[in-house]
């Protein structure tokens, strides 16, 4: 093949790569959510345990992605992608073997440690290759696709695993060919200020800064509200409407569909017309507002275009909150900075059933409803904390 032909496959491969990559921190939990059941039955799992099938990832992606994404600046993103991809792959496929709890949550939180590499590799690509505006864009773009594949994988996993839920954990397998792709994709080479970059001191004066802060913290309280609607918009649709399987998988995909409507158009614009804090302040009060008014919609219509606006809020948040992040963070450090951003979701989804579920126990589905839209206003609010260090 020509010099010239593979360096423009190259070059055009190269966001492509980067989004699908990223796309895989969406599928580990997605994937098997719907054949969870089945598991349960199969291994004869107590049902009480069953849920921490689906969100042990979240909380390695949590604690692990922070020093993975050090690495990435130590030795290059691509050099964590790689082999992440790999682990990936075989950790998720090793699932469909276990043969009992203890053995599955293990995989399952391996498969948490191999998604922190891909999201820290991601990412990190993601800074490198581009800047400024151009970077925004791609952010937005990833934000887009995140959305749209946490609708695609858990239908795939579900017809996938309609036939065998074995099948529904090979599908992590996918990882395997997309790292060749990226082998190919990008050169292999570790940043010319890696070495010094890997200065712990250096990053931990960076995470240390308040802006930095604060922005991590708002990452995390977007999340738990954030799902709070994945978590007990089903169940509060059943209970009050007795909505089905369908409709209820109808009315996350219109939460999704908002958010990567927005994330691709409008968060962008939105930002350079308003300024990024008024544009993810008024994403934050689009989710409390449609968060505060499903308790009281009786219509399934209505409730349906209240998620559609919530995913807007969703999609006006998300990546004007990780272009903040990217434009704080220095160029050495990048990784590092938006691997903690990465760190900090995953915890905020790790935590909302946690920090939700006494609310739910004492006042009922209604309830958690409006906690949530309360964590989302307490973040709207947050943008405008002046950040004084300490």
């Amino acid at each position: 093949m020509p010099r010239n032909r593979k360096t423009f496959e190259q070059q055009s491969l190269k966001l492509p790569v980067v989004l699908a990559a990223g796309s895989l921190t969406t599928m580990a939990g997605g994937v098997v959510a719907p054949v969870i059941p089945d598991v349960v039955q199969q291994l004869a799992i107590d049902p009480v345990l069953a849920g921490n099938l689906v969100s042990m990832h979240c909380l390695t992606i949590a604690v692990l992605s922070p020093p993975l994404g050090i690495l990435a600046d130590k030795i290059g993103p691509l050099n964590v992608l790689l082999p992440a991809l790999v682990f990936y792959a075989l950790f998720g496929a090793a699932g469909a073997l276990m043969p009992s709890f203890w053995p599955l949550l293990a995989t399952r939180a391996l498969l948490g440690v191999a998604s922190g590499g891909i999201a820290a590799g991601s990412l990190g690509l993601l800074g490198s290759i581009y800047e400024g505006e151009a970077r925004s864009k791609a952010i937005a773009y990833a934000a887009s696709i995140l959305t749209i594949t946490g609708i695609v994988f858990p239908l795939l996993g579900g017809w996938v695993g309609s036939f065998n839920w074995q099948f529904a954990f090979y599908l992590y397998g996918l990882a395997l060919p997309l790292a060749l792709l990226a082998l190919y994709t990008f050169e292999r080479k570790v940043p010319p200020h890696a070495i010094k970059a890997g200065s712990n001191e250096g990053l931990r004066g960076v995470l240390g800064r308040a802006e930095i802060q604060k922005l991590l913290l708002t990452l995390s309280l977007a999340s738990v509200a954030m799902y709070a609607v994945v978590i007990y918009a089903p169940l509060y649709l059943r209970e009050t409407l007795a909505i089905g399987t369908t409709l209820n998988g109808v009315a996350l995909a219109s939460r999704a569909v908002g958010a990567a409507l927005v994330s691709a158009f409008g968060a962008k614009r939105l930002a350079k017309k308003w300024g990024k804090a008024r544009a993810t302040a008024l994403g934050f009060g689009l989710m409390a507002v449609t968060l505060w008014t499903i308790p009281i919609l009786s219509l399934y219509r209505w409730i349906l275009l209240a998620a559609v606006l919530f995913g807007a809020g969703f999609g006006l948040v998300l990546p004007n909150l990780y272009d903040t992040l990217a434009n704080l963070a220095p160029d050495k450090l990048r990784s590092s900075v938006l691997a903690a951003g990465t760190g900090a979701g995953f915890l905020g989804q790790f935590l909302s059933p946690i920090l939700l579920g006494p609310v739910l126990a004492v006042g009922g589905l209604e309830w958690t409803f409006y906690a949530a839209g309360g964590v989302a206003i307490a973040a709207g609010f947050l943008l405008f904390v002046p950040a004084t260090s300490t």
